[in-house]
């Protein structure tokens, strides 16, 4: 997901082709990995085990693969959006650059930096654009760890109200979380470098990994490995496997959707508490290009007293579009309310934005709400303050044979299609050595 808020210019962070679905075996022959989800990290821990000449058998609960990864075309086919992922984050040493290249695909070219800001409704004074510049110009300085785990609002309260006003804009239009709950430390970690907005990261996921064997609508209901032999409870039958991989977002691990026997022990239990999903969110507007040619305006901050600030996309990649992106707990709030209120607030903030043209420009919408999304239960993994260190305790097998892999545990690579990717063959590696292949 992109980061829609300019960041701190030391860091800039953050389906087409579809198998059928194969059929379940009761009993899977001696040595098969099971592989939970097909996201980027368990398509890529597939892929990994398949070079490798290892058994597995992929399994994902959606009807497509891809997870956050998705490109929506609810809009029409002629208004695609990305409603995850759609930047490749430190494309110096990211695996999707080359990728994306190879496949011909487009990028967008973008000065971090919204055209246009309002305010309650009308335009920002130069004084209020200048006043949110200095915000963000020393706000690297102040989130830079000086000892302890604090928060990013802690840390950045020694700036002054610009300096958390921009911390809080930093945190929730890049990491789709409020201020208060993200680790500092956490943040300093993740990796920097170029961007690369690119059109149709969702397809581009779905394409590469098109040819990998995968049972999609099928649900993991329960995991035991108290056993020799793990057994995979799925909503189309059971599984036996030497290892499993679990890809399932942070969210659904916590939300009790998949029940483990035995509990996780109390370190990887500490773990997964110390993290929580973020609520990165999307609407996407399909506008009237007779009206209006968002391209002109550029993208756009709306800002209101006491309701979730907006960021617009304006006409990406040249189709006649605006995606407001937002997070934090209004945008909990707003993917709670649904999809009809979503497009309405989007519809009206556009309105401040584009004055008179606006009326009856907007033809359609649609909320990418990862928050009320069973499968994702939000949108990235967030470290909570005090907590650092739970990214790579989570990393840790479980029994030997049971293993967690995917954006969350990433690292520097966190929060990132990217980073899901890596993690994933990192586990299909640990895998691999654990069965002695």
């Amino acid at each position: 997901m992109r980061p829609a808020q300019p960041t701190p210019t030391r860091r800039a962070i953050i389906a087409s082709t579809l198998l059928a679905a194969p059929a379940l075996r009761a009993a899977a022959r001696g040595g098969t990995v099971v592989i939970v989800g097909a996201g980027s990290a368990g398509l890529a821990a597939a892929a990994a085990l398949r070079a490798a000449g290892q058994s597995f058998t992929l399994v994902e609960a959606r009807d497509r693969i891809g997870g956050r990864a998705y490109t929506d075309r609810a809009l029409g086919v002629d208004c695609p959006f990305d409603a995850g992922a759609e930047y490749i984050h430190w494309a110096e040493h990211n695996p999707w650059a080359p990728i994306a290249r190879a496949a011909k695909a487009r990028f967008a070219r973008e000065d971090g930096w919204a055209r246009t800001l309002t305010i309650d409704g009308r335009p920002a004074t130069d004084a209020e654009k200048a006043a949110r510049r200095a915000g963000f110009s020393g706000l690297d300085a102040l989130l830079e760890p000086k000892g302890g785990d604090p928060s990013l609002a802690e840390a950045a309260r020694a700036g002054g109200p610009n300096a958390e006003l921009a911390a809080a804009g930093l945190s929730r239009l890049s990491l789709g979380e409020d201020p208060e709950r993200v680790s500092a430390v956490d943040y300093d970690r993740l990796w920097s470098g170029t961007d690369l907005w690119v059109d149709g990261y969702g397809d581009l996921v779905a394409r590469h990994f098109s040819d990998l064997p995968v049972s999609l609508g099928c649900p993991v209901r329960a995991i035991d490995w108290s056993g020799r032999e793990l057994r995979v409870e799925t909503a189309r039958g059971s599984l036996s496997a030497a290892a499993v991989i679990v890809t399932v977002p942070v969210g659904v691990l916590k939300s009790g959707a998949i029940r483990l026997t035995p509990k996780l022990p109390d370190g990887a239990q500490a773990a997964l508490d110390g993290l929580q999903m973020g609520a990165y969110t999307k609407v996407g507007l399909r506008l009237d290009p007779t009206k209006v040619d968002p391209t002109a305006f550029g993208d756009a901050v709306s800002i209101a007293t006491g309701g979730p600030t907006l960021y617009f996309e304006m006409g990406p990649f040249g189709r006649s579009l605006a995606v407001a992106n937002l997070g934090g707990d209004l945008a909990r709030d707003l993917c709670r309310a649904g999809e009809a209120a979503a497009v309405a607030l989007a519809t009206e903030r556009l309105g401040a934005v584009l004055g008179e043209k606006a009326k009856g420009a907007v033809l359609a919408g649609r909320l990418a709400g990862w928050w009320t999304d069973p499968h994702a239960c939000g949108s990235y993994a967030i470290v909570a303050p005090g907590h650092a260190a739970a990214r790579d305790h989570l990393r840790e097998p479980v029994g030997g044979r049971l293993f967690f892999a995917g954006e969350a545990l990433a690292g520097g690579g966190a929060m990132t299609v990217g980073g899901a990717t890596l993690d994933g063959e990192r586990a299909a590696r640990d895998v691999l050595k654990a069965l002695g292949a």
